[in-house]
C-alpha cells in the first residue's frame, strides 16, 4: 500500500516540479536563475540531512512520514494559493522550495528505512526493484501530465494537483503496519551523528556506491535546462518540456523491469559501474541531439541505466547495513543522491550561461564517464563486493564506529579502508 501511496506523491511532486521549473522560466528566462534552484534544494538538505536520518533510528518511523507529509502537502498548497491568487513571486518559489526540502530532509531517510520492516530481507533486492518501478512509473505520466496542465489548465492547477496527492501517503502510512524492529540506536544528537558517520567510514564500498551516485547526477543534472532544450533547441512549449522529462522514467521503468525479471548479479558493483558509464554516454548524447526522437531516445536510455544503477545500489546498502544504521545511512545515501543534482544545477546553469546548454550537458556525460572510472580505480572492493557472500559481521564495526569517525587521533583500520 505505501509503495502505491508513493507513486502517487511522486505523480503529483513530479507535475509539481515542472510547474515549478516553468514558472521560474517564465518569470525570468534565465538560465541562471534557473539553476540556483538547486542552491535552495541542496541547502535544507545539508543541514538537516544527517538529523533526519538519526530520527529515523530514534522515532517512528511512520509516525515520521505521516508528520512530514503532512508539512510538505501545506508547502505545496502555498504554492497553489499564492499562484491563483496571482501574487506568487521568485522569491516565494524559493522559500517554499527551501521548507520542502527540509521536511524531505525527514521524510526521504524514513521512507526508505521503513522498507526492511516490511518485506523479510531475503526479498530486499526485490523490494528495491518494485519500489523503484512503481516510482520511475508514476515519473513517466508526472511530467507529460504536468505539461499538459500548465499548457491547457494554467500552474496554479498543477500546483492543486501536487497538493492534493500528498493526501495518498499520508493515508497508507496511518494504515500500514510495520515490524517491531530489533535494536535501534540510544544515542543522542551528536553522539548518534557521530556513530552514523563512523560506521560510514568503515564502510568504504557504501562510500563508493554514494559517491558514484553524486559523481553521476551533478555532472549530469540537467533537469532545469529542460525548458531552454524545449523552447530554444526543439521549439517545444510546455507540452515539450512534459516530454523531456517524462522520456528517462520511461527509459527507467524499462530497467527497472528488466531487473525484477532478472536475478541481482553475483557482483551488483560491477553492474553499478557499467550502468554509470552507459548513463553518462548517453547524457553525452543527448547533449549533441538537435533532434526530438532522438534526444528521447537517449534520455530514456540514461533512465534505464540509472534505474539498474539504483536498484543495485540500494540492494548493497540494505545488505551492508544493521537496523539500528538504516536511518542515517538512508539520510547519507539521500545527501549524495539529492545534493548531487541540487549542485549540479547550480553548475549546469552557470556554465550554460557562458557555453550554452547544448555543450554543458555533453560535457557533463564526458564528466559522469571519466569520473566512474576514476572511483573504480579507487574502491576496488567495489568490484570485488559479492551479493553471495555470508552477512559481515557488523558488532565489531558498529562498536568501533561509536569510538572513531574521520578527524578522530584513531582511524579506522587499513583492512576496512579503500587502497
Amino acid at each position: 500500500m505505501l509503495w502505491i501511496a508513493d507513486c502517487v506523491a511522486v505523480l503529483g511532486t513530479q507535475v509539481q516540479t515542472v510547474a515549478i521549473i516553468w514558472h521560474i522560466f517564465e518569470l525570468t528566462d534565465n538560465t541562471l536563475i534557473l539553476g540556483l534552484l538547486g542552491l535552495f534544494r541542496f541547502i535544507p538538505g545539508l543541514l538537516f540531512g544527517f538529523y533526519g536520518g538519526v530520527i529515523a533510528d530514534r522515532r517512528d518511523r511512520r509516525t515520521i512520514l505521516i508528520v512530514s507529509h503532512i508539512a510538505l502537502m501545506a508547502t505545496s498548497a502555498v504554492l497553489w494559493a499564492t499562484t491563483a491568487a496571482d501574487v506568487t513571486a521568485l522569491w516565494m518559489i524559493y522559500g517554499v522550495t527551501m521548507v520542502a526540502s527540509a521536511f524531505n530532509s525527514f521524510a526521504g531517510p524514513a521512507r526508505q528505512a521503513i522498507i526492511p520492516g516490511l518485506v523479510p530481507r531475503e526479498e530486499l533486492a526485490g523490494a528495491s526493484t518494485v519500489t523503484n518501478l512503481a516510482m520511475q512509473t508514476a515519473q513517466i505520466g508526472g511530467p507529460a501530465l504536468g505539461g499538459l496542465i500548465i499548457g491547457t489548465l494554467g500552474l496554479a492547477a498543477a500546483y492543486a494537483v501536487g497538493t492534493i496527492t500528498f493526501l495518498a501517503v499520508i493515508v497508507a502510512a496511518v494504515m500500514i503496519r510495520v515490524r517491531e524492529r530489533v535494536a535501534t540506536t540510544t544515542a543522542t544528537g551528536f553522539q548518534a551523528v557521530r556513530e552514523g558517520l563512523g560506521f560510514l567510514w568503515a564502510m568504504p564500498i557504501l562510500l563508493a556506491v554514494m559517491a558514484l551516485d553524486f559523481i553521476a547526477t551533478f555532472f549530469a543534472a540537467s533537469t532545469t535546462l529542460m525548458p531552454i532544450f524545449a523552447r530554444d533547441i526543439l521549439g517545444m512549449g510546455p507540452n515539450g518540456l512534459g516530454l523531456l522529462l517524462s522520456a528517462p522514467a520511461v527509459g527507467a521503468v524499462t530497467g527497472s523491469f528488466v531487473m525484477s525479471l532478472a536475478p541481482m548479479p553475483i557482483r551488483p558493483g560491477r553492474g553499478i559501474i557499467i550502468a554509470i558509464l552507459a548513463y553518462g554516454l548517453c547524457i553525452l548524447g543527448f547533449g549533441l541531439s538537435s533532434v526530438l526522437p532522438l534526444s528521447l531516445i537517449f534520455l530514456a536510455g540514461s533512465g534505464a541505466a540509472d534505474a539498474i544503477s539504483m536498484a543495485m545500489r540500494h540492494t548493497i546498502r540494505n545488505l551492508v547495513t544493521p537496523d539500528q544504521f538504516r536511518g542515517r545511512i538512508a539520510a547519507a545515501h539521500t545527501t549524495f543522491a539529492r545534493g548531487g543534482p541540487q549542485l549540479g544545477e547550480i553548475e549546469s546553469g552557470i556554465l550554460a550561461s557562458f557555453a550554452g546548454v547544448q555543450a554543458t550537458v555533453a560535457i557533463g556525460g564526458v564528466a559522469t564517464v571519466l569520473g566512474c572510472l576514476t572511483m573504480s580505480r579507487l574502491v576496488p572492493e567495489l568490484l570485488r563486493y559479492r551479493a553471495d557472500e555470508h552477512e559481515p559481521d557488523m558488532a565489531g564495526q558498529v562498536q568501533h564506529s561509536r569510538s572513531r569517525i574521520p578527524g578522530d587521533d584513531a582511524i579506522a583500520p587499513p583492512a576496512t579502508r579503500s587502497s
